[in-house]
């Protein structure tokens, strides 16, 4: 697949994503460059980033969704990535981890059809896209080892949803700002990691953790 995307090369890529660890192989850097494409042509009309320099969307966009494979296993997982908008983490997740079984779950109808058209021209397995919002997604039928969120405002109500929808020792992990890391990290119901600072960034981190077992019998 050969990329016609703003003229961006296979070494721009790949020195741009060179800072969060992912070195694309050619494959993966033509669909970086197909992905970024069709995200131009279609932001035109639709909203999905503000981020308009294609060396910018692939360090800011890609490599930022990508470095999460660098704190945290995602081979062969089942992903649910909760508000996912133009496809971040999600889709830059599945091009540098093909293995991932993921569920895309975006209100916005528009976006949502944006996604389908990315999964049919990259031509994506094992890709099932949800126009709902995820608190009206009955939980018992996710099953997610990893559930993430980008942009999602409101983690109160994510981290409930997500406790019933991870299988045991299943993760949640979140791109936040300084002060939500911190704020988030204090939830006593949960076991976080400490945060990981993301490369390229001075007050942006990952954040990851995984529900605290209730010992049998307890209430």
């Amino acid at each position: 697949m050969q990329s016609k995307s703003a003229s961006i090369g296979v070494n721009e890529i790949r020195s741009t994503l060179e800072p969060y660890g992912f070195a694309p192989t050619e494959k993966q850097s033509a669909l970086i460059g197909a992905y970024i494409e069709l995200l131009l042509k279609w932001n035109r009309v639709v909203s999905l980033t503000a981020v308009t320099n294609p060396i910018e969307i692939v360090g800011r966009h890609v490599g930022e969704s990508a470095f999460l494979t660098k704190v945290l296993a995602v081979e062969n997982c089942r992903l649910v990535d909760i508000g996912t908008g133009a496809g971040f983490p999600g889709l830059a997740l599945k091009i540098a981890e093909p293995s991932i079984r993921l569920t895309l779950i975006e209100s916005n109808k528009k976006k949502g059809a944006f996604l389908s058209e990315v999964v049919r021209a990259l031509e994506f397995l094992d890709v099932e896209i949800r126009t709902e919002r995820f608190e009206e997604i009955r939980t018992q039928n996710i099953e997610a080892n990893v559930i993430t969120a980008r942009a999602v405002g409101e983690f109160k109500e994510l981290l409930r949803w997500s406790k019933n929808s991870l299988t045991h020792r299943g993760h949640v992990a979140l791109w936040v700002g300084a002060d939500d890391s911190t704020r988030i990290s204090s939830n006593p119901a949960w076991i976080w990691q400490p945060a990981a600072r993301i490369p390229e960034s001075q007050r942006r981190y990952i954040l990851i953790g995984r529900p605290k077992e209730v010992p049998e019998g307890a209430h």
